[in-house]
């Protein structure tokens, strides 16, 4: 399963494991989780805290049981949250794919690339607005990219990291 939603990034990578450690041991429900990483990493709101939640569960770093939601044992170590962001968020492949080329690409490049993959219903839920959603959510998987070094930015686009 692919995951679409995807918090804005933050400054460093650490905070994905503080997001992990705010998710209960023992399951609890999406409202106590989310007051917990409210409280814990100061979400500003219950739809950044319901983000992140969804993300850590697209990361394997937590689960949602029929109990609730639970912390995952799984470190969140550089090479497992390449893996899992590349293989498990809605839209990573393609992203990081649309970088195979010699120069840097915008973001409006890529998302020109990636527009036909979005899907119909998505099109018809937002359709006034849609391709600013996808293109933001574009944005954000490039800047997540590049968070995990999976891409970098240079000369005001965006290019796939050389070391992966």
């Amino acid at each position: 399963m692919r995951f679409k939603l995807l918090p804005d990034p933050p400054e460093t990578i650490d905070v994905v494991a503080d997001a992990q450690r705010a998710v209960p041991l023992v399951p609890g429900s999406e409202d106590d989780c989310c007051a917990r990483l409210m409280r814990r990493l100061d979400f500003p709101s219950r739809d950044i805290a319901r983000t992140w939640l969804t993300f850590l569960r697209a990361l394997e770093l937590a689960s949602e049981t029929p109990s609730g939601f639970v912390r995952e044992s799984t470190e969140p170590t550089p090479e497992h949250l390449r893996a899992a962001f590349r293989g498990r968020v809605y839209g990573a492949r393609e992203v990081l794919a649309a970088l195979d080329t010699d120069a840097p690409r915008s973001v409006e490049t890529v998302f020109d690339e990636f527009e036909d993959r979005v899907p119909v219903w998505e099109t018809h839920r937002a359709a006034e607005d849609w391709r600013d959603v996808w293109r933001e959510r574009v944005e954000r998987i490039l800047e997540w990219a590049v968070l995990l070094d999976l891409a970098a930015e240079r000369d005001g686009g965006y290019v796939r990291a050389e070391d992966l």
